[in-house]
């Protein structure tokens, strides 16, 4: 019976005894048909033992395929993180040609797809801006820009796209501040919309990404009443009724509506909405509800 043995470490031959070319390599087989061993007796006493077994070179087609199977690697593959909706994010790093980025990029598709992954979030730093139209031609699309980096996004399985949006909006706020003498604080813009206009208004700005909304307040607050020269022209303390009596506020609804809420929140009628610190499961984040904790309070 044949049987195949372990890979052989280089051998030598003879060309006596053979034909064969001595290059004999590591990565060929050999196949032992049959053993033929002689003892003989030495001078001294020993037994000498010598060992024949014939060999053959298997065929070059064979040879070829068992050296294939030998010698199989694993495509290279994007290093990825899972999200929490079966998707995973890539963020790129290294330089890296086109053409094999794209057959990178390939093989990690692939690769997501066979374990069921969706969607596919590629972070691409400016460095690699070159790496977007192979990206776009692979079929991924612009989710959202910032000023260090482009992401990019792909939808795996052939359902419908569930990949969320960005963001479209921002943020708002504008401080109702009153001291004892039921004066609020305003302000006079020196640039934009109501530049030269007369108009005193409430400090109003915009929340940061990530910030709170009564941090945003308290910030806003203290720029444009301090430190924004060149956005302020002037801030004082007005009586509320001088300030709610002003044609600019009594012409908008929007602003209407703000002064008859500041109005009832001075005679204690409306309690609005208050910052309740809480905490969830999901992270070790601190999380802040907002509601009506008094109206909450009465009807428990």
């Amino acid at each position: 019976m044949l049987r195949s043995l372990p890979k052989l470490s280089p051998l030598l031959c003879s060309a006596r005894t053979t034909n064969i070319p001595c290059f004999l390599a590591n990565s060929l087989r050999f196949v032992s048909s049959a053993k033929t061993i002689t003892r003989t007796k030495t001078s001294t006493g020993r037994i000498a033992m010598t060992i024949r077994s014939p060999i053959r070179l298997m065929s070059s087609s064979t040879v070829s395929s068992i050296t294939a199977e030998d010698h199989v690697q694993q495509p290279k593959l994007l290093k990825s993180t899972d999200d929490d909706h079966d998707g995973v994010i890539v963020e790129m790093d290294q330089p890296m040609d086109a053409a094999t980025f794209v057959l990178i990029l390939r093989s990690s598709i692939s690769h997501w797809k066979q374990l069921g992954k969706k969607g596919v979030w590629i972070k691409l730093p400016i460095h690699l801006a070159s790496l977007v139209e192979p990206l776009v031609k692979e079929g991924f699309w612009y989710h959202h820009a910032e000023p260090k980096y482009l992401m990019l996004v792909y939808w795996i399985p052939e359902t419908a796209n569930t990949i969320p949006v960005n963001a479209t909006h921002r943020v708002g706020i504008g401080a109702f501040v009153m001291n004892e003498k039921r004066e609020v604080l305003v302000v006079q813009e020196n640039s934009g919309h109501f530049r030269g206009t007369g108009v005193w208004k409430f400090p109003t700005g915009v929340v940061d990404q990530g910030e709170d909304i009564c941090v945003a307040a308290v910030r806003e607050v203290k720029e444009e009443t301090g430190k924004q020269r060149l956005e302020i022209e002037a801030s004082r303390w007005m009586p509320f009724e001088e300030y709610s009596a002003q044609p600019f506020v009594q012409k908008h609804d929007l602003l209407k509506y703000i002064s008859d809420v500041c109005s009832a929140k001075i005679d204690g009628r409306y309690a609005g909405y208050s910052a309740v610190s809480t905490s969830s499961s999901f992270s070790d984040q601190k999380y802040y509800l907002y509601l009506n904790a008094g109206a909450l309070k009465s009807s428990l």
